[in-house]
């Protein structure tokens, strides 16, 4: 048997999701997602795939999230005419999440075609359109947890609940070529044990290999019931609302956002938090959450009959407008917004809004990749550049833990000793360096075998087998180097060094020594 798995994505980084199998001449991918975090990252949406799309057969698709699905529309415009098979639950969130996906990339790439055009400087194409991902729904197939899917005569695949988000699954496959069977398994992202709205994670054992992510790694919280949770949400919605300024929530439309709803609306239920109005600014997370509504006699720690989001606090802006008039409140008021890394989307607007301002407050409360604006203001940045302009942070930024939709790194190794024997390796994906790192050298210490523990680089392919040693393939051409996937690029550095040079003109008083420091800063560019 040869079975061949090259890392498009998450490999040494979180983002990007995607990795492509070959087998008995059959190609197929699993997962393929957006590249998120630096700029030199991003950029990577816009290239080639590292592979030909019409050569690819079908897609298995963990779930929903951006970074594991977004660029499905991308891999259908290249040429894919195959199926997308996932959980009914993912598909229908895709159905929101890949039109909102293409609509922000269109008002982007409208934006920076208008400064480009002043600087001079080409246009750019988005990487697709909204009406791309509208059209891309289509070739997207749902399919029953826990039964076997058959999408060609090699492959079978199983989906198992992740209890990650809505519809997320592990993925069991078995390839069987010429009377051998290899047996994989991809984690997809693991959720933490005792999640609200889901079950525990679930997936059989005894496996060749394993691919497992990683994204925390190395980092340990104490698990919180949901009561310790609400306590710990209600204290800083509460220190927030003392403070006399807005609350700012950057929240992740799927699953967090519809968490915060459920214990907001509890503790305004008992009284454990006052506030004016709760307004989730968020098209997409508000689409989204009907979703939840539709599968709500699914979902755990959602009471029956009840629509599990309602409260005459809570305020659903979906036009540009109402979006606006949320500028009237500058104090006790919370405002969930998306993206959750500060990225994208209308949340920009309200920190741009708010940043400046010594009484309102901003809470992270999800995952911040490494070069995102919501890394930046955790790292404790005191100036930092929203949409071309510079703003200064005089807000309070704060950062829980406890809605954290990933395992922690105690809980990724028990998932992985779980799925014991694991024969032949385990790859390690989805993770910082760091993590990675962190990871790869606990699963030594609780006993697997130095060199079966695996952390792939980007675009790195290997030859798996169901005995003998696996085998990494030479020669093969990457995209970045490994030092420039999960670091800081220069763009980050660039805007680092105007926001240094700007504050440091602003402190000297003198207009004489203010060029001389410009003209320092000539001589340097010189040299």
């Amino acid at each position: 048997m040869t079975t061949r798995i090259k890392f498009c994505g998450a490999a040494g980084t979180v983002t990007g999701s995607c990795y492509r199998l070959q087998v008995a001449g059959r190609q197929f991918l699993v997962d393929c997602g957006m590249f998120q975090g630096t700029k030199t990252l991003k950029e990577l949406n816009y290239g080639p795939f590292p592979f030909d799309p019409a050569e690819i057969d079908f897609v298995l698709l963990t779930h929903a999230h951006i970074d594991h699905s977004g660029v499905i529309p991308k891999l259908i415009k290249a040429g894919f005419t195959g199926p997308v098979y996932t959980t009914a639950q993912t598909r229908d969130l895709l159905s929101y999440m890949l039109p909102d996906s293409g609509y922000i990339q269109e008002v982007e790439v409208e934006r920076l075609n208008r400064r480009n055009q002043q600087r001079g400087k080409a246009a750019v194409e988005p990487i697709y359109t909204r009406k791309d991902a509208e059209q891309s729904i289509a070739q997207i197939h749902p399919v029953e947890f826990e039964e076997w899917l058959q999408p060609c005569a090699e492959v079978k695949a199983k989906f198992w609940n992740a209890g990650h988000i809505l519809g997320a699954a592990s993925i069991e496959i078995e390839i069987t070529e010429r009377d051998e069977t290899l047996r994989l398994l991809f984690s997809g992202d693991i959720g933490p044990d005792n999640k609200l709205f889901h079950s525990d994670p679930e997936a059989p054992g005894g496996f060749d290999y394993v691919v497992c992510e990683s994204t925390y790694g190395g980092r340990f919280r104490e698990d919180a019931t949901s009561e310790a949770r609400r306590e710990i949400l209600s204290a800083e919605i509460n220190e927030a609302m003392k403070a006399g300024g807005a609350l700012i929530i950057p929240s992740f439309a799927v699953e967090r956002t519809q968490e915060l709803l459920l214990d907001i609306d509890d503790l305004l239920d008992n009284g454990q938090i006052a506030c004016s109005a709760v307004f989730l600014d968020s098209p997409l997370a508000i689409r989204v959450t009907s979703v939840f509504s539709k599968y709500k006699n699914d979902l755990e720690d959602v009471k029956k009959g009840d629509h599990p989001f309602s409260n005459p606090k809570f305020h659903f802006t979906e036009t540009v407008e109402e979006s606006k008039s949320i500028a009237r409140f500058d104090g006790g008021v919370i405002i969930v917004a998306a993206s959750g890394m500060c990225d994208a989307g209308r949340v920009r607007h309200h920190l741009k809004n708010h940043l400046w301002r010594p009484k309102s407050t901003v809470l992270l409360v999800g995952y911040q990749a490494a070069g995102t604006l919501g890394r930046l203001l955790q790292q404790g940045l005191k100036k930092v550049r929203i949409q071309g302009e510079e703003i200064k942070v005089r807000a309070h930024i704060r950062s829980i833990d406890t809605y954290s939709g990933h395992a922690d790194g105690n809980g990724l190794v028990a998932w992985v000793e779980a799925r014991k024997p694991v024969r032949q390796a385990i790859f390690l994906t989805h993770g910082s360096q760091e993590s990675l790192q962190a990871m790869q050298a606990q699963l030594l210490e609780k006993g697997f075998e130095e060199g079966k523990v695996i952390t792939p680089a980007l675009d790195e392919e290997y030859e798996l087998r169901t005995s003998g040693k696996t085998g990494r393939l030479r020669g093969v051409s990457k995209r970045l180097a490994m030092d420039s996937v999960d670091k800081l690029d220069w763009h980050n550095e660039l805007a680092q060094l105007t926001l240094d040079i700007r504050s440091e003109l602003e402190s000297t008083p003198d207009t004489k020594q203010k060029s001389k420091l410009l003209s320092r800063l000539r001589r340097a560019l010189k040299k």
